[in-house]
């Protein structure tokens, strides 16, 4: 049944002009508006032609009407869908008048938010419906399609079995303490921890790469000024984006392009030259320069290969860093090691720089297996592991099954986050705040 009194409605197409718009209304008294603007509702789920009219009975269009009576429709309330003429002026009339029957505006996502609520979609679907909506490619609607059918929610649930049933294993443990077998101490337990964690991290890098086609990666190009940076940027968009000169300094600001690696969106970020100055200018351009590098997925360090100068000692441990030695032209025999040999002035070596950012960049996972997902899944994922490998420590170290047992409550609790089992109002009104309206 309705989990809200209120009874909403709103487009469910895009503005502008087309040839057919839709208008959606939910709630308890769907039906009764519905009959209010186009008469009496065809049988459920079949399209019937209707015409639309205001209250003195004026004609404001003529289209199709579909009733979905909760509560098997897409929000679990009775849902009525007017399908009209496309123009705006005409679906304002329609709307304006399913308004003044007593219907309110649906705030942005509401009509998904409705649907989580009543239990039609969990969080990790519900999210993926707006996934589903902004996909830019076949890779990112694939992997929308995939949370949205269930398989990220799936292995999210299997984690939640397991760890209920380590749970009562230990709670059983510290129930009955008297018996003479040492449950807590049962080397089995510690290896499905273990194993636990393991499943964990699979589910984890899974979702990176789902969280990446969605997302997008951030690529950072850092490094001493008049190194190429800017070139480089300009070869990998395609483009020139970016001022080009011989003066060293001439990037002061984050320059961001958008670029696809078999359809992996990744915003690249050309960045000024890191370097001591005295110039107030220049000085935030490094700072912030510093600031992207910190957030990066991956940094591409610019050296130049002629006139190598030190790198940067203060780069973020564990930072994902491939070291580009540019300008190989003017220095061919140059050692790069382990770094990718470029010129960004001639071409040489981008096809081998490419091919690697192809591999590193979409993740563990491959396109065709990802589901999608969002940053905080895997924030939520993160703390599950850590509280799962607390839960171990506990037990191998001290026996302290009561620690044990509260660290795996709290991995459960962050992997509820990720379906909504575990919610807060900040957090749905984040989450749907984001969606458009009429969805």
């Amino acid at each position: 049944m309705p989990t809200t009194p209120d009874t909403i409605a709103a487009r469910a197409t895009p503005p502008g002009h087309g040839g057919i718009g839709v208008i959606r209304i939910s709630g308890a008294q769907a039906q009764g508006l519905a009959a209010g603007l186009a008469g009496p509702l065809p049988t459920p789920r079949t399209a019937a032609l209707r015409a639309f009219r205001g209250a003195d009975g004026r004609l404001l269009d003529q289209g199709l009407v579909l009733f979905f009576p909760a509560p098997g429709s897409y929000t679990g309330e009775d849902v009525v869908e007017l399908h009209g003429h496309g123009g705006p002026a005409v679906l304002d009339a329609v709307l304006a008048r399913v308004h003044e029957l007593g219907a309110r505006p649906a705030e942005p996502g509401e009509f998904t938010q409705r649907a989580f609520l009543n239990g039609r979609l969990d969080l990790a679907q519900a999210e993926a419906v707006a996934d589903l909506i902004e996909s830019a490619d076949a890779a990112g609607a694939r992997a929308a399609m995939r949370s949205l059918s269930g398989e990220f929610s799936d292995r999210v649930h299997a984690l939640v079995e397991a760890l209920t049933a380590l749970r009562a294993w230990i709670e059983a443990a510290l129930d009955f303490p008297e018996d003479e077998i040492d449950f807590l101490a049962d080397t089995a337990l510690a290896e499905r921890l273990l194993a636990l964690d393991r499943d964990v991290a699979g589910v984890r890098a899974a979702a990176d790469s789902g969280r990446r086609l969605v997302e997008g990666v951030t690529l950072v190009i850092a490094g001493a000024p008049n190194a190429g940076k800017s070139s480089l940027l300009n070869r990998l968009a395609g483009t020139d984006a970016a001022i080009v000169t011989e003066i060293a300094g001439t990037t002061r600001d984050l320059l961001r392009e958008t670029i696809r690696l078999d359809g992996l969106p990744v915003t690249v970020i050309d960045t000024a030259g890191l370097r001591r100055t005295a110039d107030p200018i220049e000085v935030e351009g490094v700072r912030r320069a510093q600031a992207a590098v910190a957030e990066a997925d991956r940094v591409l360090l610019v050296i130049d290969a002629h006139d190598p100068a030190p790198e940067p000692t203060d780069l973020p441990p564990g930072l994902a860093v491939d070291r580009v030695y540019n300008k190989i032209d003017l220095a061919p025999d140059t050692d790069v090691g382990d770094g990718y040999a470029i010129s960004a002035r001639t071409g040489a070596g981008l096809d081998r720089l490419r091919a690697h950012l192809r591999a590193v960049l979409a993740g563990p996972a491959a396109a065709e297996t990802a589901f999608s997902a969002r940053r905080r899944h895997l924030i939520a994922l993160d703390r599950a592991a850590t509280a799962i490998r607390a839960a171990h420590a506990e037990l191998t170290r001290a026996g302290a099954g009561e620690l044990a047992a509260e660290q795996l409550r709290a991995a459960q609790t962050a992997l509820g986050e990720i379906t909504g089992t575990v919610t807060t109002e900040d957090l749905l009104g984040e989450i749907f705040g984001r969606f458009c309206i009429g969805k």
